[in-house]
């Protein structure tokens, strides 16, 4: 009886089972890189993002094959708050620089830019009136004849939504020689007092944005070795403060 022949074991085939289907390594693949990604600057978003591609993935959802579009991971938007705290800052600014126009022109309708002076400072709109205008020499009551000044003052310092506001006296540092008065810091405060004593009147301003004070000669703005220099520093300074700061915040 003839013998069976063996056949022949085919060598050259290669078993590939152990090898991952195709699209189970895109799968992967596409994880990794989503990780990568992510690594940088992974925040809550990016985290809930990741968790439902990975639970898609091993919780048997459709496969990368299927989906019409790959999974993308949402970039983070940017931070607009700061915009809108510049946004703020700004607005309240240009309604400073509208007070400031007002008051500029009615300046110069009654011929007063020698006694006036307007800037715009950190610390708000500061108005410097000569003492000159309001006051006679060592005196602390507003004469007769510029109390339409103050009052014309107070009708261009009321405000849609009010705003605090500081009046401050100053002098020069020549000692008081009378007696109602024991120091400048005496006179200089109740020359704020008096000034604001007649722009209270006005019904329309609400007065409990109002403070007054008074530093005496302490806050020049000139030297007091000249007489110019001195009748600069006698006088009644008006700030009108801003509602919000650089940073967005209240002003305070």
């Amino acid at each position: 009886m003839p013998k069976k022949r063996n056949r022949k074991r085919d060598d050259g085939h290669v078993d590939e089972s152990w090898l991952l289907p195709y699209s189970d390594l895109l799968t992967l693949l596409l994880a990794l890189f989503i990780v990568l990604f992510a690594s940088s600057s992974l925040d809550e978003a990016k985290f809930s993002q990741i968790s439902a591609v990975f639970n898609e993935i091993f919780d048997g959802g459709r496969g990368v094959m299927d989906s019409s579009s790959p999974t993308t991971v949402p970039v983070p938007q940017k931070d607009t708050g700061s915009e809108n705290d510049n946004s703020s800052y700004l607005e309240d600014q240009k309604s400073l620089e509208e007070i400031q126009d007002s008051l500029e022109e009615y300046i110069a309708a009654n011929e007063l830019e020698g006694q006036f002076d307007t800037k715009l400072t950190e610390e708000g709109l500061l108005v410097t009136i000569r003492d000159s205008v309001l006051f006679g020499p060592g005196r602390a009551e507003i004469d007769s004849q510029y109390r339409s000044i103050a009052t014309d003052i107070s009708n261009l310092l009321v405000f849609e939504k009010p705003r605090q506001i500081v009046i401050t006296g100053h002098t020069d540092d020549i000692p008081m020689m009378s007696g109602q008065y024991k120091s400048n810091w005496e006179l200089s405060v109740m020359r704020a007092v008096n000034f604001l004593s007649i722009i209270a009147e006005n019904k329309k301003v609400d007065p409990l944005a109002f403070s007054a004070k008074g530093y005496g000669e302490f806050r020049p703005i000139a030297p007091n070795d000249t007489e110019v220099g001195r009748a600069k520093n006698r006088r009644v300074e008006v700030l009108i403060q801003p509602r919000v700061l650089k940073d967005g915040s209240a002003y305070e």
